[in-house]
């Protein structure tokens, strides 16, 4: 009897203490595992550059081969502006480059070459810098446009630029040639605005602020557009720029409404994400894996940033 008490105290001891340190391996493999911080959460906003920082006219936005966000109207407007980010992920502006006199920047894109484009609606202009440089150049010149608005890049390196006049919510729509030639696709529009290629190029997306329209066209072998439709209609506020996921749904940024619209390639909202500021301008994909979301603010001359399942398109550029 003594005996056999004696090997279960021990058996004992030995499932406690092993119990013991499945507990204590289990919490030093926890303190181990990276933090799922709120910013990591998807579609949780956060800033990522303050009020003020950049004036009402924020536009862009755009992230470069380097990793940079960039963005106009950097403390003033005909500037660009350059944002760096630390291991925490907390973003730095600084002067990028002061645009030549008359020139005002608006939408930027970059192509695989690293080139900078730069939609100039004071200069009726499409700009580029050229990569590894700061050296401002014309890529275009569009002397009957209105206010060359937002780019898109196609994965041919076409541009495609919206052209709004404000002043009777009209508007045109262009193709630019990588030489640098511009092409009238259609005028008596409403006041196109944002505008978009889809993942495979096959498709453009143009949006019209006044109207709340987004219209789809089929992108032609020649980058011409045919087969216009409809693709949703809002009820309320203004929309601005627009990027497209790896899986072809539009991000758009909903003027006045403080969200940024998700939409599906068949037209249906996936979801609204609700910002800080009422007026996002646009907005970019960028991050280590290309889906955090960056999101420049009229209102608060700001940048805000979410995170998202999908990259997005020009992710890997």
């Amino acid at each position: 009897m003594t005996s056999h008490r004696t090997s279960l105290s021990a058996l004992l001891a030995f499932a406690f203490a092993f119990a013991l340190a499945l507990a204590l391996a289990g919490c030093s493999h926890a303190a181990t595992e990276p933090a799922d911080t709120a910013t990591d959460a998807l579609y949780f906003v956060h800033d990522v550059i303050g009020d003020g920082v950049f004036s009402a006219g924020i536009e862009g936005p755009a992230v470069g081969p380097d990793g940079a966000l960039y963005a106009v109207s950097f403390g003033r407007d005909g500037t660009i502006g350059r944002v760096t980010f630390d291991a925490q992920g907390n973003g730095k502006a600084a002067l990028f480059v002061t645009l030549p006199e008359g020139s005002t920047g608006n939408g930027i894109r970059f192509d695989v070459d690293g080139t900078m484009y730069i939609a100039d609606y004071s200069g009726h202009h499409i700009l580029r810098i050229p990569h590894g440089t700061q050296r401002v150049e014309v890529h275009a010149s569009m002397p009957q446009a209105n206010q060359p608005n937002d780019i898109a890049i196609s994965p041919d390196g076409t541009l495609y630029a919206s052209d709004p006049q404000w002043a009777d919510n009209t508007g045109q729509l262009w193709r630019i040639d990588r030489s640098g030639t511009p092409h009238l696709l259609e005028s008596g529009m409403g006041t196109t605005n944002g505008v978009e290629v889809s993942p495979d190029g096959k498709r453009l997306y143009v949006n019209e602020s006044v109207q709340r329209n987004v219209w789809v066209y089929d992108i032609r072998a020649d980058g011409s557009v045919g087969n216009k439709r409809l693709l949703i209609a809002f009820d309320d506020h203004g929309m601005d720029g627009m990027r497209t996921d790896i899986k072809g749904n539009l991000y758009i940024a909903r003027y006045g409404a403080g969200v940024v619209a998700v939409i599906s390639p068949d037209g249906r909202l996936l979801r609204e994400v609700k910002l800080k500021g009422q007026k996002p301008t646009n907005v970019a994909f960028g991050g280590q894996d290309g889906r955090t979301v960056f999101v420049t603010l009229q209102d608060r001359g700001a940048i805000e940033a979410f995170r998202t399942e999908h990259p997005g398109r020009e992710a890997g550029l």
